[in-house]
């Protein structure tokens, strides 16, 4: 079983917040580390924001695909 550095529950955030805070908890992890994040929608826009922002340091894994809950495994690699 997997064990996470942070999880985040991203509809605790307002809109503004969300992404920056997630970010934060990124990069505060260490190599290898991994986070998760719980989300009322497919947080795919965020996945493209990861692949702009950090090309080739993350990994990504749904936990759990919806209807009412997503759950992704956030890694740094």
């Amino acid at each position: 079983m997997q064990t996470f550095a942070t999880i985040i529950h991203v509809p605790d955030f307002p809109p503004r917040e969300k992404h920056s805070t997630i970010f934060k908890g990124f990069d505060e992890l260490n190599s290898g580390e991994f986070m998760q994040i719980v989300n009322d929608h497919d947080p795919r826009p965020l996945q493209y924001h990861f692949m702009m922002e950090r090309p080739e340091q993350f990994t990504w894994e749904y936990l759990e695909e919806g209807p009412e809950v997503w759950k992704v495994s956030i890694g740094k690699k």
